[in-house]
């Protein structure tokens, strides 16, 4: 979904061609270290995008000794339905790391539905705290694995402290609009 939503994102400023694209993106760090992106991986988005209807083929740039390229823009439908996309980007993410591209383009969204979304996470980790506080599993495991348990715990609250943390910083990034 990141890349659908990097792609419209782009194509909301002027209208662009995939290749120029995968140059954009490979100048930030090669292609195959973004979440396994691959050339033909960013083709077929634009071709799943032509495909719902969120853009469309605007005109063949011909070029002698190249090979043509194909120029798309956004569809109305594509500026109405990208929004929408990257809300459902802060609903699924299970980190900020998933976040990025939705946060790169906050310009796109209302700031208030997503902080309400980020609260919706801080309160879902919250319940998982107190579950995780509530569960005893001293009886469950030996005394042989008491350092193991122990470790796991210790991880388990930090991640929840963390990931807590960079939330509630992250939602005062936003409402002050810094980010």
């Amino acid at each position: 979904m990141a890349i659908q939503i990097f792609i419209l994102t782009q194509l909301m400023e002027e209208d662009t061609y995939p290749y120029k694209l995968k140059k954009q993106l490979a100048d930030l760090q090669p292609l195959e270290k973004i979440n396994g992106l691959t050339e033909s991986k960013l083709y077929y988005h634009f071709e799943s995008l032509v495909k719902q209807g969120l853009i469309e083929a605007k005109e063949i740039i011909k070029e002698e000794h190249r090979p043509d390229k194909q120029v798309f823009g956004i569809t109305e439908k594509g500026r109405e339905i990208l929004p929408i996309k990257i809300y459902k980007l802060f609903e699924s993410a299970e980190d900020i790391g998933d976040m990025v591209i939705g946060l790169a383009n906050m310009k796109y969204v209302e700031r208030g539905k997503v902080i309400g979304l980020l609260e919706k996470k801080i309160d879902k980790i919250n319940k998982s705290r107190e579950q995780l506080c509530q569960i005893d599993a001293s009886h469950l495991i030996g005394p042989e694995h008491k350092v193991f348990a122990e470790f796991v715990d210790d991880y388990a609250h930090y991640k929840i402290t963390s990931n807590l943390s960079f939330l509630e910083r992250l939602i005062k990034h936003i409402e002050k609009e810094e980010i």
